[in-house]
């Protein structure tokens, strides 16, 4: 894309203010690479209270009447770069804390539907520019199922925006019934299996897939995982018709965040060429966890929600199979699940082996992945995952299961990639993923020359938002090309395809 463009990013959550997990990053990090390379982009949020607190220099700027509701927009930088923000303010949004999409007690809000609805409304509002901010965007960028009304929405309008949909995780679809879809007001012509209806009821993320100009996923290999029945929740036929539109962009980390040379979060520095100072907070983060102070150990660790997607389990019986094994082990984990009990009791049956850490620690995470020697990161799917990014920023060794972005980033001591860093498996079970953290450990303990080299490779990887914005702003430039041509032959965004 040579010309500048503007872009608006439509997101349910943005770190560092509100965040649940990998989507939060994305839009943290990818707009600013955006800014940078020049090219003017605004977020859309939801007005949620921790928003209205934390966005720099917030005022009113508007008043929308939308057919859901009336709600107020507000303009803000965000706290920590120069990215405009429009918030989408209304009581279903701005009167509940915490998780954007669960009560206290993990349940999901009942009008959710509703609210997102409301939300991608007055997001259509901004992108013609009706809401009196003399502000109309190249691009509309949404990103998974609380976002997917809005290319529907835009569909309908003349004269729109070019608009693109990104994937971060397909299993989440905004699923909802036919009398939903009535109460949103959505058009009768759109319940059809080639549009919005799904198996009886309909899907958001569907209508993003359908109504969107491009779309994309956070991983080359997700991208193409997710045209599969094994990995395309239902939606593999869609996506198979529309498989010559859609991109695998992988994603980027902060990479002065997470820094080994620099982080705050460390008392001793170091990079991939001394890597004495990653020995000293080896030895710092088993003090820390109450471990026993052992050089010669692999320490293995898991910083992760209790989710079925992570594969703790696995994990936990790959463990429980091998005891013979020499390792020690330090768990960070976040989320009600029942396995929660299963790794309480194995840290207590082997004290001063097992570590566990419950509930998230920005700061312990740094110390984590400086500290330990390898990272188990046994997914069952993984549309890119940033865990092997961090790990690997900070020298750890990731022990992953190739799935997703996993494939795209973590390449096998034995693959013979000249730039091999860490250990995979390529079907998940205890069996495979206790022979891989025994290769780990053999490595580790009788070939340290090859276990630097490792770590040099990771180290070495460039994961920055820059590296992830380029491919975007080529993606960017093949969704306007494709629009502004529609628009040329008088042609609807999408055509009716089955599924």
């Amino acid at each position: 894309m040579t010309n500048e463009h503007s872009i608006l990013f439509v997101v349910s959550e943005v770190a560092p203010i509100i965040r649940t997990g990998g989507l939060a990053d994305v839009a943290n990090g990818l707009p600013r690479a955006l800014q940078s390379a020049g090219h003017p982009t605004y977020l859309a949020v939801p007005a949620y209270p921790e928003i209205l607190e934390k966005l720099h220099r917030l005022q009113p700027v508007a008043e929308l009447t939308l057919p859901l509701g009336t709600v107020q927009l507000h303009r803000g930088l965000m706290p920590d770069s120069d990215v405009p923000v429009f918030a989408v303010d209304h009581d279903c949004f701005s009167s509940r804390h915490g998780c954007p999409y669960n009560d206290e007690n993990g349940v999901e809000w009942a009008d959710n539907a509703s609210r997102f609805a409301l939300f991608n409304q007055a997001v259509v509002e901004i992108a013609m520019n009706r809401a009196g901010q003399d502000f109309k965007p190249d691009l509309v960028h949404c990103n998974d199922w609380h976002t997917g009304l809005v290319p529907a929405l835009l569909s309908l309008e003349k004269d729109r925006p070019a608009s693109v949909f990104t994937i971060h995780n397909l299993k989440h679809q905004g699923l909802y019934s036919r009398s939903t879809f009535n109460a949103l007001g959505l058009p009768e012509q759109w319940w059809n299996s080639s549009q919005l209806e799904f198996y009886g009821g309909f899907s958001f993320m569907k209508a993003g897939l359908i109504f969107a100009d491009r779309i994309n996923t956070v991983s080359p290999a997700y991208a193409r995982e997710i045209q599969t029945a094994r990995y395309g929740n239902g939606l593999e036929g869609v996506l198979s018709e529309r498989a010559e539109h859609i991109w695998g962009i992988l994603n980027g980390i902060d990479t002065q965040l997470w820094d080994p040379t620099r982080s705050p979060h460390l008392s001793t520095h170091f990079d991939a060429y001394q890597l004495g100072g990653k020995v000293e907070n080896k030895k710092q983060l088993q003090k820390e966890l109450g471990l026993e102070q052992r050089a010669d150990t692999l320490l293995l660790a898991i910083a992760t929600r209790l989710d079925e997607q992570k594969g703790i389990d696995v994990a936990l019986q790959a463990l429980r199979n091998n005891p013979q094994l020499d390792f020690q082990l330090a768990v960070m984990a976040h989320g009600s699940s029942p396995l929660i009990r299963e790794l309480q009791a194995f840290a207590d049956k082997s004290a001063g082996r097992v570590a566990l850490h419950l509930g998230f620690d920005e700061s312990l995470s740094h110390r984590l992945f400086a500290g330990a020697d390898s990272f188990l990161i046994p997914s069952r799917f993984e549309p890119c995952g940033l865990t092997q990014m961090f790990a690997m920023r900070f020298g750890t060794l990731p022990i992953a299961h190739r799935v997703g972005g996993l494939k795209d980033t973590v390449f096998d001591n034995a693959s013979g990639h000249p730039r091999s860093n860490g250990f995979a498996i390529d079907e998940l079970n205890a069996d495979a993923l206790g022979r891989a953290i025994t290769r780990a450990i053999e490595c580790h303990n009788t070939e340290p020359v090859r276990w630097n080299r490792l770590q040099q490779n990771a180290m070495g990887w460039e994961f920055s938002w820059r590296r992830a914005a380029r491919g975007y702003l080529a993606y960017y430039a093949d969704a306007i090309a494709a629009n502004a041509n529609n628009r040329r032959q008088q042609r609807p965004a999408v055509q009716l395809i089955s599924g």
